[in-house]
């Protein structure tokens, strides 16, 4: 009984295919038309049936077999004709509104809109602003369009357009256009971004495409002269790492042999000086030599790593021995200005792997800058520690502190808090930014907290083991953990964003 029933359900789709097709329309309408003569079809096959039946209940039945099988004929073929008619005169309906609403969006959206087909062809143009492009562009229609874009943007163009066939609702793209005429105020080619819609039939076949252009060449001038001002200032970037490096390695000739001849001086290998004086003169050339041989290394050192090129030389090494060195160099300067200057080393600190000559200018920079900018009377600490393979190193001292608004600029090249004439404190502003370079080349962090008039804490963190450098980029942890060296309440103090206290607690360290 299956295979009979989908014999006679063939038959009639290939009978009902035959009897559409001269009708006219499309595949789709099509389609539709065939699921109602399918329906009625089923309902006249059981209707076949029942009106003979009920028929020969008040006649005879030689009588009731051909009323009832001619009335049911009649009523498939009325019921077919009129579902069909009803069916076109919808779309036709429809068809008839669509051209209102599609002249209306081609009158009034911005910029040029095309109608196209899905070959690219040009068949419809309109758009609110269609008299000022049409006045420089070639006629568009059919290919026109196509053959005004510029030879290496026609690509997009066509890939743009073989997404939409292949299923997308939607693309963009920019193109540029040749001007048919050029003057003196207008370029050749016009930058144009065009967004590209689908519009589609029922089986998901593309139709047409709806194309929107718009005048983007302000934009991409903008941003063209970005990139060459971008491109400039890394080149001026360039040209001053290199201006510094030269004039680094032109000024240590001279200097060494200043701080030689000093040191030759001092020691009288050459006869004694005439009095205490000229002692006094010599050993002033001899530390003036001194500092700046130190910001001429500096200087140098700052432009390899803006230019890339400062090496780390990776070794294990004491940590500890290097605190501990940092505090004897500078012991003594803390010493004659009157500073406490102390360090504290966990138990069992172990070796880490990191540059060791990076790391004491490290902590030389830290410590010097405390002792720098601490009156007489202050501390001065260095603590060092380890935890879970993180080294940290913390700087405190009681000195002046830093305004909150001034944290942002601390650590920029040639950048100090007090830069005005009447400044206390002698140096470039570059400690600060090499040891922020530095820290950065062991893919560690640099924090900072500070209260004006209560003292600065400096802790950096780096991987004990050197992982850090090649995972630079990884997370980083923006709280500050205090050590346990305030006045008032001991413990830890929190910290509402890098570098600022939280104002609940003076920052007066013991």
């Amino acid at each position: 009984m299956s295979k009979i029933a989908d014999r006679a359900a063939a038959l009639v789709d290939r009978a009902a295919e035959s009897w559409l097709s001269r009708t006219g329309g499309g595949a789709a309408v099509r389609q539709r038309e065939l699921s109602i003569l399918r329906r009625l079809v089923f309902l006249s096959s059981a209707a076949l049936v029942a009106a003979p039946a009920a028929l020969s209940m008040v006649t005879s039945p030689s009588l009731a077999l051909p009323v009832g099988v001619a009335t049911v004929c009649a009523a498939f073929l009325f019921s077919a004709v009129g579902s069909i008619a009803l069916s076109r005169q919808s779309v036709t309906v429809a068809n008839v509104a669509t051209p209102g609403a599609e002249d209306f969006f081609m009158e009034a959206s911005p910029g040029l809109v095309f109608f196209l087909d899905a070959q690219g062809g040009v068949t419809a143009v309109g758009g609110r602003d269609k008299r000022e492009y049409l006045a420089w562009m070639r006629e568009p229609a059919g290919k026109g369009f196509l053959e005004q874009v510029h030879v290496s943007d026609r690509i997009l163009f066509l890939q743009a357009l073989d997404r939409l066939r292949q299923g997308d609702e939607g693309a963009s793209v920019d193109l540029r256009l040749e001007r048919q005429a050029v003057s003196r105020e207008s370029r050749q080619f016009v930058h144009l971004r065009v967004d590209l819609t689908a519009r589609c039939d029922n089986d998901g076949e593309l139709l047409s495409v709806v194309a929107q252009l718009r005048d983007v060449s302000v934009e991409q001038q903008l941003r063209t002269e970005a990139e060459n001002h971008a491109a400039e200032a890394a080149s001026a970037n360039d040209a001053k790492s290199r201006f510094l490096a030269a004039v680094s390695h032109e000024l240590r000739t001279p200097l060494n042999a200043i701080l030689g001849f000093s040191d030759i001086l001092l020691g009288e290998y050459f006869g004694k000086l005439e009095n205490d004086r000229q002692r006094e003169y010599v050993g002033l050339v001899r530390d003036s030599g001194a500092h700046l041989l130190s910001v001429v290394n500096t200087m140098l050192d700052m432009s390899k790593i803006e230019a890339g090129r400062y090496e780390l030389c990776l070794e294990p090494f004491d940590i500890a021995a290097s605190v501990r060195s940092c505090e004897a160099m500078l012991a003594l300067q803390a010493k004659t200005k009157g500073l406490t200057l102390t360090s504290r080393i966990q138990r069992g600190l172990d070796e880490v792997v990191a540059d060791q000559r990076a790391i004491q200018q490290i902590l030389i920079n830290l410590v010097g800058n405390a002792v720098k900018f601490t009156d007489a009377g202050g501390a001065i600490s260095i603590d060092a520690s380890m935890r879970d393979g993180i080294l940290t190193l913390c700087v405190s001292d009681t000195g002046i502190g830093i305004p909150i608004d001034k944290l942002a600029m601390l650590g920029q090249p040639f950048v100090q808090i007090h830069s005005d004439y009447s400044r206390r404190f002698e140096g470039t502003g570059l400690g600060l930014s090499l040891v922020k370079g530095l820290v950065a080349l062991h893919g560690g962090d640099f924090a900072i907290a500070s209260t004006p008039g209560a003292g600065t804490i400096i802790t950096i963190s780096i991987a004990a083991d050197g992982s850090g450098i090649p995972a630079s980029g990884a997370a980083r942890n923006d709280l500050v953990e205090f050590p346990p060296r305030l006045k008032t309440v001991p413990g830890r103090v929190g910290i509402l964003e890098e570098g600022h206290f939280d104002g609940r607690e003076q920052a007066k360290i013991a």
